[in-house]
């Protein structure tokens, strides 16, 4: 699935080609308080998300910054470029518009652990790199009832043993996953008899979701770069 949504993760423990990046030197992999003699390791990297060519994609940025606006994270994006976030069991529209920035506001989050939908305007395909740190510890993700969109908080893919319950998701009977292929959303339906239906669901890194619950519940992380 999503052979067209093509995405790469690496982060600062995988490799070393990381070093040289520009951006990833200036957020500094060690940090240190050289009075008390105390050390911080922070995992920085950076996530490559690419939208097809004139169409729309469920993306999630999975490393965090200070600043999670979209004003900050999607710097440099082609004037047309809109981002949808839903809210309130609607998608609201923010619009890219060459000097004149977001419309009607950048200040709208895309953090670790939601997801937005977003459009490439234009005839190319559309690269966004999210740059930042890898989340760890007990990372919480609320989940209300009925429809919302949500992403994994850290950048892995969900796939085989490495499943939703794998990574902490609260399953219940009659939870609902769409994903975004194509132009149209595929169901996977979870029974506590039979499972899913018609297969467990795989998620890409940087792949934003729908779910479906029936009651709100907690979703539970708990993630350590060893």
């Amino acid at each position: 699935m999503m052979q067209k949504l093509q995405k790469e993760v690496v982060t600062m423990r995988t490799t070393k080609l990381l070093l040289a990046a520009a951006a990833i030197s200036a957020a500094g992999l060690i940090t240190a308080n050289a009075q008390q003699n105390v050390y911080s390791q922070n995992v920085v990297g950076y996530v490559n998300v690419t939208i097809p060519a004139g169409k729309m994609a469920l993306v999630a940025n999975q490393l965090a910054q200070t600043n999670m606006t979209i004003e900050n994270l999607l710097k440099g994006v082609p004037e047309g470029t809109t981002v949808y976030k839903y809210e309130g069991g609607v998608w609201k529209g923010y619009e890219y518009i060459e000097l004149i920035g977001w419309d009607p506001t950048g200040n709208v989050t895309l953090a670790p652990g939601e997801g937005a939908m977003i459009k490439n305007p234009t005839s190319q395909p559309l690269t966004i790199t999210f740059v930042g740190e890898v989340l760890q510890g007990s990372l919480t993700n609320q989940i209300p009832a009925g429809l919302s969109v949500k992403s994994v908080m850290i950048p892995i893919a969900i796939s085989g043993t490495n499943n939703l319950a794998a990574n902490g998701f609260p399953l219940r009977d009659g939870d609902v996953i769409y994903k975004y292929v194509g132009g149209v959303y595929n169901s996977y339906e979870y029974s506590e008899l039979i499972g899913w239906d018609p297969e467990e669901p795989t998620i890409n890194v940087g792949e934003a979701f729908f779910v479906k619950k029936s009651a709100p519940a907690v979703w539970v992380r708990n993630f350590t770069v060893q």
